[in-house]
């Protein structure tokens, strides 16, 4: 190999060197800038990782608080408050023109409450069967209605119980109640105006309480029942027209008796 070739083979090889190390150098930089981008590029996840995790959990918070609000607003207007219930006695309502019967469940109520009464001597227990007050207060064109209902009326009804718990005798523990036989067909309208009443009602007279000792049907009368509302209630038990001081009992009999008509009011 001549000097001149070892001249062109040398620039050769050295041309070739720098251009190796040319091609290795941008290959350096080339690598050197992709490790930066990709350097940075992990940086910039990681940054956006927990912006992104924050606004997954407000989010979730967010849902969860509006399920606890809507929870809560379903509560409240799911609840129910327990009704409010309002009790009116029928002697506080105005009356009405309604013929009572005798078989109705409120009239059988109230014989049996009266019935207690006379069997067991406790005169207050017979006031459900009674004529209320209220009722009495609306009827009555006199002065002062509620005085004379407390101070005349009802004592003499107490007293009348009292005297038909007499009548049962020693054996009234073995008393047993029968039925009450009214006569519809007695029953007449009495109109306002007449006996001091300012309201018209039904009156019913000589109804029969019938009971049973010991087997034996015995009887004795209700002397004057009237109507508020439908119902019939006691007004008078033993008397209307009272022979004098303390209880009466209405024409006891042995058997059970039967209804008489009278055109009282």
């Amino acid at each position: 190999m001549g000097l001149a070739e070892d001249r062109a083979l040398a620039r050769f090889l050295h041309g070739s060197n720098r251009s190796r190390r040319r091609v290795l150098r941008r290959r350096w930089i080339v690598a050197l800038v992709a490790a930066a981008v990709l350097v940075a590029g992990v940086g910039l996840v990681i940054a956006r990782c927990p912006a992104r995790r924050r606004s997954n959990d407000a989010s979730i918070a967010g849902h969860a608080g509006t399920t606890t609000t809507q929870d809560r607003s379903t509560t409240t207007t799911t609840t129910t408050l327990p009704p409010t219930t309002t009790t009116t006695q029928p002697g506080a309502l105005p009356q009405t023109g309604a013929l009572p019967t005798s078989t109705d469940p409120t009239f059988a109520a109230n014989m049996e409450a009266l019935w207690n009464a006379v069997s067991t001597g406790t005169a207050q227990a017979a006031l459900p069967a009674f004529f209320p007050e209220a009722a009495y207060v609306q009827l009555k064109a006199i002065g002062n209605a509620q005085a004379d209902f407390s101070g005349r009326l009802v004592t003499e009804y107490e007293e009348d119980v009292s005297a038909a718990h007499q009548l049962l005798g020693s054996d009234a523990e073995a008393a047993r109640f029968v039925s009450v036989n009214v006569n519809g067909n007695y029953a007449h309208w009495v109109p306002p105006g007449v006996c001091y009443n300012s309201v018209g009602y039904f009156e019913v007279p000589n109804s029969r309480v019938v009971y049973s000792i010991n087997g034996l049907v015995s009887s004795f009368g209700i002397a004057s029942m009237i109507s508020w509302r439908g119902e019939w209630y006691i007004v008078h038990l033993g008397a209307i027209l009272r022979s004098g001081s303390g209880g009466e009992v209405d024409d006891p009999q042995s058997g059970p008796g039967s209804p008489t008509y009278s055109s009282t009011c």
